[in-house]
């Protein structure tokens, strides 16, 4: 009976929810967008030189490790109590899919093409903006996509630290009791589902109709992959 309750929270509070809703998903973007503004250029770039492996895949072992609690736990000491601690966490957790990702993709474009576009005269730049780069948007999205599902389904952790979103039901059964915090908890399942649904849609776009078929596997191997040429290159 309490999931039978829980829909009922849901459907007694539902301008609380979409208010919390928004709180998380804006927590969530800001994580995501930081996130993307630090690792996409590192990947990228790191992917375009064919070195530097060793930096992008430990860095983002490292992100793995650290569990986000003990993140906002350190956190609290430099940055308070605040949205600013709780997104310090998630870029934490973000980072790493898309540096690797990105790292991946660019590092795995076929020789021929780029051997193609040195024969014509390209310069290293235009070699990385009109060959790699296209060609790598779509196992970089990937990274993005999963960054982001990551982020939303963790941003509960905000609750706990004066962040606010769902995480603010979730933390607090004593005011809005089991069927509020199984009826948020349902929320943030169906924003990750949603987040990923809607992004998979956009990766599905941008991919050249050639490589829809792997995307996916490349998505998933990518890491398997960066972690294999970790020892090769420095």
């Amino acid at each position: 009976m309490t999931f039978v309750h829980a829909f009922q929270f849901i459907g007694d509070n539902a301008g609380l929810l979409w208010h919390k809703s928004v709180e998380h998903m804006a927590i969530a973007a800001v994580a995501v967008a930081i996130a993307m503004a630090v690792a996409l250029p590192i990947g990228l770039w790191l992917g375009h030189l064919h070195r530097g492996s060793f930096l992008a895949v430990n860095v983002a072992n490292i992100g793995r490790a650290l569990p986000s609690l003990a993140v906002l736990s350190i956190g609290i000491a430099f940055l308070g109590v605040g949205k600013a601690n709780v997104v310090l966490a998630l870029l934490v957790l973000a980072i790493p899919p898309i540096i690797t990702n990105a790292y991946v993709a660019v590092d795995s474009v076929e020789t021929d093409a780029v051997e193609a576009a040195r024969g014509m005269g390209m310069r290293p730049t235009q070699l990385f903006v009109k060959v790699e780069l296209p060609l790598a948007i779509p196992l970089t999205f990937a990274g993005i996509r999963t960054a982001a599902v990551y982020v939303v389904a963790t941003a509960t952790l905000a609750g706990f630290f004066g962040g606010g979103g769902l995480g603010d039901i979730i933390s607090n059964q004593a005011s809005y009791g089991l069927d509020g915090v199984v009826g948020a908890a349902i929320v943030v399942t169906v924003l990750a589902l949603g987040t990923d649904g809607l992004l998979a849609g956009v990766q599905y776009l941008i991919t050249p109709r050639g490589l829809r078929g792997d995307t996916e596997l490349l998505g998933a191997a990518a890491e398997y992959e960066a972690t294999r040429a970790a020892p090769e290159t420095a």
